[in-house]
């Protein structure tokens, strides 16, 4: 149902969104309100993914990935997240902000003793950027890596990560330097065994419960200067191109979960009846699916764009900004939408359709709220008429 199987994609891509769809119908929807209600990290999933080459879909079969291209792995995203945006949460920071950037900054020693693992499922990936006092303003982080000989020692702390409560690597960022600005940040591959690295028990959340987000404390953990991910002074411009693809894949989450909220509208206001007839049949709803479909489609479009424009190895930071921002946006207008279509029973937690109001609200925040992406939209174009 819906628009997403209507557009002119190559079979390639429509044979693999019905292989991910059927996954997440059988294997996934059975325990999502489940899993949301207790919190529970989906542990079986994830190794099933990973089994089925989903946890390292745009990873050069070099290094055990699918060698799938980012169009791929956004139509992956958006049909995990249609069933449950817990598990494209999961899967987006893994591959996005973790898998890709050791495959693209990495050197061979890295990519070979880190990357199968991460490509396979193995390894669980998470990306530690976030701290207590830096959010938005990423260049202001104030972990330290101090530099001994052939080791760093890593003190600080960071907040909101996420899959921290499973993750067996860490790409943390720290600075290396004190000259202040973002010339002092590196990055840094940090295995979860590391002493020093304690892991608080994830966050108490409005929504995407089942991805765990937790605080990373880092008390003068020993890394080899051979685990530095590029360059020193360089962990900035990893982080924030990074950030670029992650953008691509919380669009294509927003984009699953605006899919699900106009699926569910329409299959209720068709079985609803009131005043002798289904809801379907009264203005005011066909409004509401009119325009919840129009956005949905909307969004997919600059989604697909982006992910397209990262296939071809352009610059994605405004295409990746404008899907992100009018995805999320779009999502919880269709959340909200889907919400006043079903009515009392849009508010019962026994209906799906309330967790996707909970779920859509921090596609607006993580990766860049949209006050950033409407700060990094406009700087691009005002730039290019300089």
């Amino acid at each position: 149902m819906g628009l997403s199987n209507c557009l002119a994609l190559p079979e390639d891509y429509q044979v693999l969104r019905s292989i991910v769809r059927k996954f997440a119908e059988d294997r996934i929807r059975p325990q999502v309100l489940q899993n949301d209600r207790e919190a529970r990290f989906p542990a079986g999933i994830i190794e099933e993914l990973g089994q089925l080459g989903f946890m390292g879909a745009p990873i050069n079969p070099q290094y055990g990935g699918s060698g799938s291209d980012f169009l791929s792995y956004a139509i992956l995203i958006e049909e995990l997240s249609r069933v449950d945006p817990s598990i494209g949460t999961i899967v987006s920071a893994h591959t996005s902000l973790t898998a890709v950037p050791l495959q693209r900054w990495g050197t061979e020693e890295q990519k070979g003793k880190y990357l199968s693992l991460l490509a396979s499922g193995k390894t669980l990936g998470a990306f530690a950027l976030t701290e207590p006092e830096s959010g938005t303003d990423a260049a202001s982080i104030q972990t330290r890596a101090s530099r001994d000989g052939d080791h760093y020692f890593l003190t600080g702390t960071k907040v909101w990560i996420t899959n921290a409560s499973h993750a067996g690597l860490f790409i943390v960022f720290a600075r290396t330097d004190n000259r202040g600005n973002h010339k002092d940040i590196s990055a840094f591959i940090v295995d979860r065994e590391s002493p020093g690295l304690v892991v608080d028990p994830s966050e108490s959340k409005l929504g995407i419960k089942a991805a765990h987000s937790c605080t990373v404390h880092l008390d003068g953990v020993k890394v080899s200067a051979r685990d530095r991910l590029g360059e020193e002074g360089q962990g900035f411009k990893i982080a924030m191109q990074s950030l670029d693809g992650g953008r691509i894949g919380i669009a294509a989450q927003a984009v699953g979960i605006g899919q699900a909220c106009l699926e569910m509208s329409i299959q209720y206001a068709v079985q609803r009846r009131q005043f002798g007839r289904p809801i379907a049949e009264f203005q005011a709803i066909q409004w509401k699916i009119a325009d919840m479909a129009t956005q949905v489609e909307a969004a997919r479009l600059l989604t697909y764009r982006a992910a397209m424009l990262e296939d071809k190895g352009e610059n994605i930071t405004l295409a990746a900004s404008m899907a992100k921002l009018f995805a999320s946006e779009m999502c919880v207008s269709a959340a909200r939408e889907a919400i006043q279509i079903h009515g009392s029973l849009g508010y019962s937690a026994e209906y799906p359709v309330e967790k996707f109001y909970r779920d859509s609200k921090v596609t607006e925040i993580y990766e860049g709220t949209s006050e950033a992406q409407r700060m990094v939209i406009a700087s691009r174009l005002l730039k290019e008429l300089q």
